[in-house]
């Protein structure tokens, strides 16, 4: 038999050419597609607006007659840059 790739004459049994590797016969099943990466700017942008208004709410809450609004705004625009952080930490994994 020859191959189809190059034809050079190879064994009748053989499952690839000696000479340039390829198969003698069309495969059994398809290949997997592989999942394309999202890309982590949209996370990074996300973390960083959240840390911005962190910085703003407690900087506010320094200067306000009534500080308890802008510290609990500061602290759950943390608090959710922290979950963010971890979620994409673990859903690379």
């Amino acid at each position: 038999m020859q191959c189809r790739q190059c034809g050079t004459e190879i064994a009748d049994k053989a499952i690839v050419c000696f000479r340039c590797g390829a198969a003698t016969t069309d495969p059994v099943r398809k290949a997997a597609p592989i999942a394309r990466r999202r890309s982590p700017l949209l996370p990074a942008v996300l973390v960083i607006v959240l840390l911005a208004i962190a910085a703003y709410a407690w900087q506010v809450s320094r200067t306000a007659a009534n500080p308890e609004l802008p510290q609990l705004a500061a602290g759950l625009s943390l608090g959710a840059a922290i979950v963010a952080l971890l979620l994409g930490f673990f859903r690379r994994r």
